[in-house]
């Protein structure tokens, strides 16, 4: 899975900042799987709540105003300030209510993983081609949603599900980081080139 599209194929276009949208979302991700992978004995449905609100309010607030600031303008961008505010009222959600339970937890993020999963997904599928990032919003999208089908389908238990999102975190996080560092590349190799031309 090779992430961005490299940015000199003609017709795709690389917003020379974005690159910090998927760095900051990545950093998000892989702080909230070391939070889960160390806190292991404490993988209950309160735990699982508060972490999982923290970050998707922190990742949502970065999806929204980071896109809002560096994103292309197209209706992908529209659609992530859209997700940024699923994330940020899911983690409200979920830090109001934590004490709630196993269910509430299941729940919340079985829903905020369907919609935010579809949302990145379709932006990946309506811009492929298009959008350098596209790829990388396609592989996040998916992995989010695959996430909520598997806390649909695995049997209701704390552990199980707390370390499942810890999991989806460390992939994520992973993939939006090599993303991140390819766009980087991308936009600064666009940038001596244009400086090729102009001189």
């Amino acid at each position: 899975m090779a992430p961005a599209v490299p940015a000199q194929i003609p017709g795709i276009q690389t917003p020379s900042r974005y690159w910090v949208v998927p760095a900051v979302r990545a950093v998000i991700a892989l702080v909230t799987a070391v939070v889960v992978t160390f806190t292991q004995g404490a993988h209950t449905a309160v735990f699982g709540l508060i972490v999982f609100g923290v970050f998707a309010i922190a990742d949502g607030i970065a999806t929204a105003v980071l896109t809002l600031l560096a994103g292309p303008r197209s209706l992908s961008r529209t659609l992530f300030v859209i997700q940024g505010a699923v994330g940020v009222i899911a983690g409200v959600l979920a830090l109001a209510l934590a004490g709630s339970g196993l269910g509430l937890f299941l729940y919340l993020v079985t829903v905020w993983g369907a919609l935010t999963g579809f949302l990145e997904l379709y932006s990946g599928l309506r811009d492929r081609g298009r959008d350098a990032a596209a790829r990388d919003w396609l592989v996040t999208g998916a992995l989010t949603a695959i996430l909520a089908l598997v806390l649909l389908l695995v049997p209701a238990d704390a552990l199980l599900a707390v370390g499942l999102f810890g999991a989806w975190a460390v992939i994520v996080g992973v993939f939006q980081g090599i993303g991140a560092a390819s766009l980087r590349s991308a936009a600064r190799s666009q940038e001596a080139a244009r400086q090729a031309e102009a001189s």
